[in-house]
């Protein structure tokens, strides 16, 4: 290191040390209480003299009474917006220098951008990493700081030689390269990144056979580190897999650390696009091996999206879109792979966030219906009671399928709300059965993996009850394996709840999930429902009975009823009743109805 570079660092860290031993003023405006009092309190906590302005214009009256070290502003507020504040700050000049921190739920990188034009120092998005939050607070006021020592410096030294103000220059210019590094891995941030997009986007543009590529890695699974082992462990996790991922990697090539566990590399000048996948598959394979954090052993996969740079891009941001897009889509595939955008993925994406759309429309306006699917007393030969079953009528494209809207609901949350409408119809519908003299009847209600976690379910179904005048023994509630294994123990004290209430429980698919027998016995369920797959080959000949037996032995043993999903044909149903199954239902005695329809079923009494 030059002589000039190692005063520059001095200065740094003499600048550093002063940021500790003085209390720092910092103003924090945010019209949510809850992010003020968040915030606060671990800020206050570390040292720093801490004000909150509850709106813009309060903001801007609080920094014209007595301007602070730092403001951190929250973009979207009621009276003004962050952008208009931060505009507001810079206008005047004896504001223009206090460094502003953006806070915002928006994750864009146009949102990101544009904060910045209007002068922000740093972005945070929310929810906020409290580590995250006090290391770029703690580089701000470092800078800040480097700045007015800088400038009072510059002041004061004017008359001495060269060399001593060539030495304050580089340690400004260094002080600004802050803002293009991450400071918890030291890679390339994403304004960086974005810049040497812009470079390579250009030199598409003036040669076509300049290529290049952009890799977007995201971890899997990675809040169940920071939620298990803690943000400590998380942080260290990050950095040495940004340390690995730079020993397989050329000189030239760029990597940066887009914020959270994302990471993203530019090959910024590739002979095929064999080069890239290859890439791909080193770092799968680098990532076999186990990371060591605090003693902590570590695996660890990654999902990559890769997007081939071409020079009918304008934009760097629309670059890394689309290799997002694609790592989700490796993602949806089974993580722990690569996959190469396609327009086809574009595509998709639109039609999803349609579909988005729609489906809060439907919510709001209730183009939802149930059907009742008969759920069949093998012994008795009549109809215990009916399985409820969600569609949706779309305006426009008619009947749609819950397969298909049933994963988009449940990824944006919207499952919980829809729940509690198929619940709360379906109790009604039993209700007037009952009235009508059918107080045999029971319906049969799925539960979503989400809605296992809803801390009010309870609650909201004692009110759907007592609303209804069911008795608790009237419904049954059906929950997949995999949704039973996702939290053993907030699942085992939400069944606990309900099985106190006399409400009855029924595992669905079972035997295609992971459940183990002592899990079973530990969750109390009532019913197992065979998965229509293992009734697949099942016909006269017992031999093809396949595991069907073993399910209801299990279930015998256990004191348990069983219903056989998906019967179609008469030898399936009569080798089932041979077994001893107690209940089933399929199309071979009725599809899916509507009310009406299975009011009617009930009225005619069919016997099977």
């Amino acid at each position: 290191m030059t002589p000039n570079l190692q005063n520059a660092d001095l200065i740094i860290k003499s600048q550093t040390k002063q940021l500790s031993s003085t209390l720092k003023d910092i103003l924090i405006v945010d019209d949510t209480i809850e992010n003020l009092r968040l915030l606060s309190s671990i800020l206050s906590k570390q040292g720093y003299n801490v004000r909150k302005a509850t709106g813009g214009k309060m903001a801007l009256k609080v920094v014209e009474t007595l301007p602070p070290d730092l403001i951190m502003l929250d973009i979207m507020m009621a009276d003004m917006s962050g952008y208009e504040v931060c505009q507001a700050l810079k206008e005047n000049p004896r504001t223009v220098d206090i460094p502003v921190i953006f806070l915002s739920a928006l994750d864009d990188v146009f949102d990101k951008v544009k904060a910045f034009e209007m002068g922000g120092v740093d972005y945070i998005s929310k929810p906020f990493q409290m580590e995250e939050v006090l290391v770029r607070v703690k580089n701000q006021l470092a800078f800040r700081t480097a700045q007015k020592e800088v400038y009072q410096l510059n002041t004061k030294l004017e008359q001495r030689v060269e060399e001593r103000t060539q030495q304050l220059q580089k340690a400004n210019e260094r002080l600004q390269e802050m803002a293009l590094y991450d400071s918890l891995t030291g890679l390339a941030n994403r304004n960086l990144l974005v810049e040497q997009l812009k470079q390579s986007l250009a030199l598409s543009k003036l040669n076509e056979s300049y290529q290049f590529a952009v890799l977007f890695l995201d971890c899997d699974r990675f809040k169940i580190i920071n939620d298990s082992l803690g943000h400590l462990v998380g942080n260290l996790l990050l950095q040495n897999i940004g340390k690995a991922l730079q020993t397989i990697l050329g000189k030239n090539d760029i990597l940066a650390r887009l914020g959270g566990d994302e990471f993203a590399i530019l090959l910024a000048d590739i002979s095929d696009e064999n080069q890239a996948k290859q890439l791909a598959k080193n770092i799968l394979d680098l990532l076999k091996n186990p990371f060591n954090c605090n003693e902590q052993e570590i695996f660890i996969n990654i999902s990559i999206g890769i997007v081939f740079g071409h020079s009918n891009y304008d934009t760097p941001e629309t670059i890394i879109r689309d290799a997002d897009m694609a790592m989700y889509k490796a993602k949806s595939l089974g993580r722990g792979q690569y996959q190469i955008f396609t327009p086809k993925m574009y595509e998709i994406a639109q039609k999803l966030l349609i579909l988005q759309t729609d489906l809060n429309r439907a919510i709001q306006q209730e183009e939802f219906t149930v059907y009742y699917q008969p759920i069949i007393d093998l012994k008795q030969n009549k109809i215990a009671g009916f399985e409820a079953l969600i569609r949706w009528l779309h305006p426009q494209k008619g009947m749609i399928s819950p397969t298909e809207f049933i994963p988009v609901a449940e990824e944006t949350g919207l499952i919980c709300e829809i729940g509690r409408w198929v619940m709360k119809e379906a109790c009604y519908q039993l209700s007037q059965w009952h009235q009508q003299g059918f107080t045999d009847l029971k319906v049969y209600i799925n539960l979503a993996a989400q809605q296992l976690n809803q801390r009010n379910l309870v609650a909201e179904i004692d009110g759907i009850l007592m609303e209804t005048q069911l008795h608790t023994s009237s419904i049954k509630l059906e929950i997949t394996e995999s949704s039973m294994m996702q939290d053993l123990q907030t699942t085992k004290a939400l069944l606990g709840e309900l099985r106190e209430r006399g409400i009855k429980l029924s595992i669905d698919d079972f035997g295609t999930g992971y459940s183990s027998l002592s899990q079973l016995q530990t969750f109390s369920v009532n019913t197992l429902k065979i998965d229509r797959s293992f009734l697949k080959n099942v016909d006269s000949n017992s031999k093809n009975l396949g595991l069907v037996p073993v399910i209801l032995s299990i279930a015998e043993v256990m004191t348990m009823d069983v219903v056989a999903e998906g019967i179609e044909t008469s030898e399936q149903l009569e080798q089932l009743r041979k077994l001893g199954c107690h209940f089933g239902q399929g199309f071979l005695f009725a599809k899916p109805l509507d009310a009406e329809a299975a009011t009617q079923l009930i009225h005619e009494n069919p016997q099977w």
